[in-house]
């Protein structure tokens, strides 16, 4: 009878126990990651997650992160994707066409400003010297900063330099990319802050 009755407790706790989810394997921080950091395998976890909880862009596997440059801080548990990275995933979200477009700023210093994720206007400013002195232009309104040489270290793999003092990188569409380019060969580059 005892046998019986432990038989039935058993079915019974079997029925009532949720079958287990689905799941499938992401990449999450292992601990608070600040912005710059060159990811290696201490850094990372490998967690299985829902598949629901996952974004576009996300990872698998650590190897597939590891030797890559974080653009912005990562919480400990955060999972990992390819726009968090320096690289093209930074464009993430940008409208069709966009350009990332490197920018550098004629006063270095001021870069400590401005963080990836905040908004400015890129103003050119006559060359000085012996030329005609001209106008402020302002060559583009609005656009996100992607990237500077203040949040994001070295350059890793994306800009392929050491060379980044100074450096901003802005998200652009294809005219002000245009305007953008090649611009602090004509004159000085500043940032204006701005609000959406």
């Amino acid at each position: 009878m005892a046998l019986l009755l432990c038989g039935a407790a058993a079915s019974t706790v079997h029925q009532l126990t949720p079958a287990p989810l689905d799941t499938v394997a992401a990449v999450a921080a292992a601990r608070d990651l600040p912005a710059g950091a060159t990811l290696d395998g201490a850094d990372l976890a490998r967690v299985q997650v829902p598949p629901g909880t996952v974004a576009d862009g996300f990872f698998g596997e650590q190897d597939q992160a590891v030797g890559r440059q974080l653009a912005g801080p990562l919480r400990k548990g955060q999972l990992l994707t390819d726009a968090q990275l320096v690289g093209p995933g930074l464009l993430a979200g940008t409208p069709a066409g966009s350009a990332a477009v490197p920018l550098r700023m004629a006063d270095p210093s001021s870069i400590r400003l401005v963080s990836p994720g905040q908004l400015v206007n890129v103003v050119l400013t006559g060359a000085g010297g012996f030329e005609e002195a001209r106008p402020p232009e302002v060559l583009a309104k609005g656009v996100p900063v992607l990237w500077t040489s203040t949040h994001g270290g070295d350059g890793g793999q994306w800009l392929g330099t050491a060379e980044t003092e100074g450096l901003l990188v802005v998200a652009a569409g294809a005219e002000q990319a245009a305007r953008l380019a090649g611009a602090s060969t004509r004159g000085k580059l500043f940032f204006v802050l701005v609000g959406p």
